[in-house]
């Protein structure tokens, strides 16, 4: 397993972007920065105001395309509410992502799994059933998001990404 993705300085924090569902008159908000014990924290509010509910984060990277990989451990801190990780294969703002939930227990670390099999293909939240499986070697941006009705504060704390 090789880490590609570590969040341990500014710099690998700097280009991580909010995308709320303030994009279609949402309240709903999150930032992305360095926690000064030296990890990323994906933080906000989410709103449900306004057909809101969601928040999340984006960076373009091409550093997860992998040609073969069978999957991503991603090393977070949980807060006990449910989130996606998110790749894309498009550099486009909107388009296909592919999806993959995952909910890690409060107040501790944890290392969790996500196979690029598992990983559901999703137009603006909805499913798309006959779009292709998620290409691994393409993937050219990532994220992270909260949604489905939740409510309120959260924080995930991030160390890191591997692709295995």
């Amino acid at each position: 397993m090789v880490h590609v993705l570590n969040f341990d300085t500014v710099a690998a924090c700097a280009p991580w972007q909010p995308i709320n569902d303030q994009v279609m008159g949402g309240l709903s908000s999150s930032r992305f920065r360095l926690d000064a014990e030296g990890w990323a924290v994906f933080e906000g509010e989410v709103s449900l105001q306004n057909n809101g509910g969601f928040a999340s984060v984006r960076a373009a990277t091409r550093i997860l395309a992998r040609t073969g990989a069978a999957g991503y451990a991603l090393s977070v801190l949980g807060d006990g509410k449910r989130y996606k990780f998110n790749l894309r294969t498009d550099a486009a703002f909107d388009g296909l992502t592919y999806q993959a939930s995952f909910q890690p227990p409060a107040g501790v670390w944890a290392e969790v799994s996500v196979l690029v099999a598992s990983m559901t293909p999703t137009y603006r939240g909805r499913l798309v059933p006959r779009a292709p499986r998620l290409q691994p070697e393409r993937v050219c941006q990532v994220g992270w998001m909260i949604a489905n009705a939740q409510a309120g504060p959260f924080a995930l704390g991030i160390r890191s990404v591997a692709v295995f």
